[in-house]
């Protein structure tokens, strides 16, 4: 069954705008200043922010459920109310695994991940929502985190069938595998358990992503997507299998249905209840900066599962503008030292 964690301040990241990465900077892809909000020092406001990210297909149908609910009556197929609650929230689900230190950093991760949406984007999603497999129906979230264990159970057929269901109608798994650190010793790592978990679903055709994906430039501009390791490749739907517009072409709007890497990004976004790194990454300035572009993934995968492809012809059309008027004379604009790029 789904747990919710933190109820009584769900509306709310778990600290204060503004305390995510600290000492982080730069501009976001769409033009937004890292951290801009007329807001920034009251409680976030819920009201007519963020409609036209969180409106996807799959948001209308999470609104829709929630206005339905209350008439099902306690019918044995019912939503859970949870669930129901998490998706009208765009709250970000979990996979729970059995191995408390796992679990405790995926609810810790996504909290992070959730409150630096809140600071720094007009997505604010609800608290994290914790699913088992072979209980929950997935079908009204958008975006679940599985991390993979070697001893995670192969969940039943019903779970899978759950599973493929979430991901042809709109949803997106991120795949972690958690093993980045072994990148390049030759060590299995955590693959053979993923090949194993993983082989029940319809997943299509998978590549590197490409430097041109709406993955680099949903919100903020990226060419690497590090968490608490870096380096390992990171793979979405490869691109011809897209543009056949096979099984999850039309349905996904574009999206890829599951993004697949090891870089362990909850340890990179968690935070204990004072707003500090919760794991060590690296040291000194290199480890912040690597937090740091760790939360701006996470930022950019919440943004494209929820948006869709549409991103990658609205998300540029600042960058576009202003170079338009470098093209005619204008002058370029100024630089502001001291920033992360």
């Amino acid at each position: 069954m789904a747990r919710r964690h933190g109820r009584g301040d769900r509306h709310r990241p778990r600290h204060a705008p503004g305390r995510v990465a600290a000492g982080a900077g730069g501009d976001a892809a769409g033009g937004r200043r890292l951290g801009q909000r007329a807001d920034r020092g009251q409680p976030p406001r819920t009201e007519g922010r963020g409609m036209s990210v969180r409106l996807t297909r799959r948001g209308l149908l999470a609104l829709a459920a929630a206005s339905l609910a209350p008439a099902m009556g306690r019918a044995q197929d019912e939503l859970d109310p949870r669930l129901s609650e998490a998706a009208g929230e765009s709250a970000l689900a979990y996979v729970v695994t059995g191995d408390l230190e796992v679990d405790e950093a995926s609810d810790l991760g996504l909290a992070g991940l959730t409150a630096a949406l809140w600071a720094r984007t007009t997505v604010e999603p609800g608290t994290p929502v914790a699913v088992a497999l072979d209980e929950d129906d997935l079908s009204l979230l958008s975006f679940l985190y599985w991390p993979i264990t070697d001893s995670q159970p192969l969940p039943s057929p019903q779970a899978y069938a759950r599973l493929n269901r979430f991901l042809r109608t709109g949803g997106m798994i991120l795949f972690d595998t958690r093993d980045g650190d072994l990148a390049g010793t030759g060590a299995p790592g955590s693959a053979q358990a993923l090949q194993r978990l993983a082989a029940p679903l319809d997943i299509p055709p998978l590549g590197p992503v490409p430097a041109d994906h709406v993955l680099t430039r949903a919100f903020y501009l990226l060419d690497d997507f590090p968490g608490r390791w870096q380096g390992a490749t990171v793979w979405v739907e490869a691109a011809q299998a897209s543009a056949e517009q096979g099984a999850f072409g039309p349905s996904n709007d574009g999206v890829s249905p599951v993004v697949i890497g090891g870089n362990s990004w909850a340890e990179a976004w968690a935070e204990d209840e004072f707003g500090r790194p919760r794991y060590v990454i690296g040291s000194g300035y290199d480890g912040e900066r690597q937090r740091e572009l760790a939360l701006r993934f996470g930022i950019n995968l919440v943004m494209y599962a929820l948006s869709g492809n549409y991103k990658s012809d609205q998300v540029h059309v600042p960058e576009l503008l202003e170079r338009l008027g470098r093209e005619q004379g204008e002058p370029p604009p100024l630089q502001v030292p001291g920033l992360l790029p």
